[in-house]
């Protein structure tokens, strides 16, 4: 962890603190810099976290300056110098409002985002935000989830239309089916700043995932192990026996399709 830079706002600080930051970090300590604009700027592509006091912490104008930061850590109590808004989550979009999608939808409204979500139709129980088409709705969102059934009209639901709309700072996230994704239209979109980043999970063509993903930074690729923890696998395990046993006894389907 030695490359990843943390500005320190504030001096004089605990000793302690400053020796075990300095032994784990590269340290930046703004209040030692005389010119404390030029030090941003020069250090800015440097530095991922900022440590403060109820003193200085992380005003908006010092967050807007570190297109790098991912955290802000304070020495004291209190968050009134820490400006929270900056660190809302973004707007998160869902294709498909099912058990998986109200899942995902649950978790990050956790988060505070804001969800919005396309479907077949809308649905009457749930106070999120209904766009009638994807198009729209990838272009209402920053992070839009791919969680629908695949079947022939969802078939690369995700096209050149959609990505454009969701736009060079969107993020798309399948952990579905590979085909939701035309895929060349995807790279395409990567390659040209259309599209700000993606994750995958699943791919058009398992096992075979397109060079140029590899080499891409904005890119995080897994392979189809969206489900594989000892926990999920039993749980789907007892789904399939229960549906059996449900079956066979008489009584409602857990999870009928047909």
């Amino acid at each position: 962890m030695e490359s990843i830079g943390v500005l320190m706002t504030c001096t004089p600080m605990y000793p302690y603190l400053i020796e075990e930051l300095e032994k784990r970090f590269t340290l930046y300590k703004l209040q030692n810099a005389p010119d404390k604009t030029q030090f941003i700027n020069s250090n800015k592509n440097s530095i991922h976290a900022i440590v403060g006091n109820a003193g200085f912490d992380a005003d908006a104008k010092l967050i807007d300056q570190l297109p790098k930061l991912e955290i802000v850590s304070s020495y004291s109590v209190g968050l009134d110098k820490v400006d929270l808004p900056k660190f809302y989550w973004e707007v998160s979009c869902i294709i498909g409002l099912g058990r998986i999608g109200m899942a995902i939808a649950t978790r990050a409204e956790a988060f505070s985002c804001p969800i919005s979500y396309y479907a077949r139709k809308e649905r009457r129980d749930v106070k999120y935000k209904y766009f009638p088409s994807v198009v729209e709705l990838a272009a209402n969102c920053q992070i839009l989830v791919i969680a629908c059934a695949l079947t022939e009209e969802t078939r690369h639901i995700v096209n050149r239309v959609v990505m454009n709309s969701l736009g060079p700072k969107g993020v798309l996230i399948n952990i579905g089916r590979g085909p939701y994704v035309d895929e060349p239209e995807l790279v395409s979109a990567l390659l040209e700043g259309r599209l700000g980043g993606t994750g995958l999970d699943v791919f058009e063509d398992e096992p075979n995932v397109p060079e140029q993903l590899f080499g891409l930074e904005n890119v995080v690729l897994l392979p189809h192990v969206g489900s594989g923890t000892v926990e999920t696998r039993k749980a789907m395990a007892d789904l399939v026996v229960g549906k059996l046993e449900a079956h066979f006894l008489n009584k409602p389907l857990l999870t009928p399709v047909v």
